[in-house]
C-alpha cells in the first residue's frame, strides 16, 4: 500500500493467516477471553494494548476468531470504551507533541508540515467517525483545546 503523503511504497505489513480456524495450542474459551479483555480494559489499557498482551502473554492469536467479536466490540458492550476512538486520540497526542516542539523551535519547517499533515488526518478521521456514528455529530475539533480531549 502506498503512503498517504509521499510517493513511497512503504513496507509491507504482516498479514493474518489465510486459514481461519482456531489453532490447537489455544487453551482459552470465549468467556475467558472476554473476562481478560474486561480486566485489562478496567486497568486502562487500549484495545491494541490488550491485543498485544493477549497475544504475547496468553498465546491468543486472534480474539475475533475465538469470540466472534472484536476487542473494541467487547469493550463497547461492557461500557468500557472511551468517548473518542483510539486512533484519533493517538493523532491528537502527536499534534500536542508537535505543537510543544514548535513552541521552542519556531523555524522548524518539516515539523510545521508534519503538523499540517497530521491535522488533515485528524479532520478526515473525524469526518469518517461522524458519518458512521462513532462520535457525535456536534463534536468539533479545536486545535487550541486538544488537551481537553486527551
Amino acid at each position: 500500500m502506498a503512503r498517504m503523503h509521499s510517493r513511497k511504497k512503504g513496507k509491507s505489513g504482516s498479514t493474518n493467516p489465510a486459514k481461519k480456524s482456531v489453532p490447537s495450542w489455544v487453551k482459552y474459551g470465549a468467556k475467558e477471553i472476554e473476562l481478560l479483555v474486561v480486566k485489562y480494559a478496567k486497568d486502562g489499557k487500549t484495545s491494541s494494548q490488550i491485543g498485544v498482551v493477549l497475544r504475547d502473554e496468553y498465546g491468543i492469536p486472534d480474539v475475533k476468531l475465538l469470540t466472534k467479536k472484536s476487542i473494541t466490540q467487547i469493550m463497547t458492550e461492557k461500557k468500557l470504551s472511551k468517548k473518542l476512538p483510539e486512533d484519533l486520540i493517538a493523532l491528537l497526542k502527536k499534534i500536542l507533541a508537535i505543537q510543544e516542539h514548535l513552541k521552542e523551535n519556531k523555524k522548524d519547517q518539516p515539523a510545521k508540515r508534519g503538523l499540517t499533515l497530521t491535522q488533515s488526518k485528524v479532520l478526515r478521521l473525524i469526518k469518517y467517525y461522524k458519518k458512521i456514528g462513532r462520535i457525535e455529530k456536534d463534536w468539533n475539533y479545536d486545535p487550541k483545546q486538544i488537551k481537553m480531549f486527551i
